[in-house]
C-alpha cells in the first residue's frame, strides 16, 4: 500500500473542510436570514456569504490540521 502524498492529504483535508463548512454555513445562514427577516433578494446575498465565509474557515483549520499530522507515522 502506497502512502498518500503530503500535498494530497492537505488537499483532501480542505476539500473535506470546505465541503462540511459549506453545508454547515448554509444551514446556519438560511436560519439567520429568516431569523432577522433580511429582505428579499438579500437573503441570497448573505446566506452566500455565510456559506462561503464558513467553507474557508472550515477547510483552512482541516488543511492546516492535516499539515500538522502530515510528519506523523502511527
Amino acid at each position: 500500500m502506497a502512502k498518500d502524498s503530503c500535498l494530497a492529504r492537505i488537499t483532501a483535508g480542505v476539500a473535506v473542510g470546505g465541503a462540511v463548512g459549506g453545508a454547515v454555513g448554509a444551514v446556519y445562514g438560511t436560519y439567520e436570514a429568516i431569523r432577522f427577516k433580511v429582505p428579499g433578494l438579500m437573503k441570497i446575498r448573505f446566506i452566500g456569504q455565510t456559506t462561503i465565509g464558513s467553507a474557508a474557515v472550515f477547510g483552512l483549520f482541516l488543511g492546516a490540521g492535516s499539515l500538522i499530522h502530515c510528519g506523523k507515522s502511527y
